[in-house]
């Protein structure tokens, strides 16, 4: 089976594996995305640590989750965002001010909604 957004199924398996209480995840694939997004996740205390598994074939990535995390998902297709207009979607899209972070994916590589601006 083909997969189409390997970012959403990652952030998906994440997301499930929390709803069912696990503290440990198993993500299948190596994705050069998923890595440093990872290490932004552990920044802000939402996983404790990640270790990547080279299988010889894609990659295998085992998260360690801390119990923090409310929900996590990709907005697809992925949209331009102005600096000017950052505000705007952080309020649209997060419940708080205070509450959660927007990651964000740019040529420099992947950030938070502060470091974004």
């Amino acid at each position: 089976m083909v997969r189409m957004n390997i970012f959403a199924d990652t952030l998906k398996n994440i997301n499930n594996a929390k709803e069912r209480g696990k503290c440990q995840v198993l993500i299948r694939t190596c994705f050069k995305v998923v890595i440093p997004f990872l290490t932004v996740r552990r920044k802000y205390s939402y996983i404790s640590k990640f270790e990547i598994v080279d299988d010889h074939r894609a990659g295998e990535i085992v998260v360690i989750l801390t119990g923090k995390l409310n929900r996590c998902g990709v907005i697809s297709p992925r949209l331009d965002v102005q600096l000017k207009d950052l505000d705007r979607w952080q309020s649209n899209l997060l419940p708080s001010h205070q509450f959660g972070f927007i990651g964000l994916t740019i040529s420099a590589g992947i950030m938070d909604q502060d470091e974004g601006r």
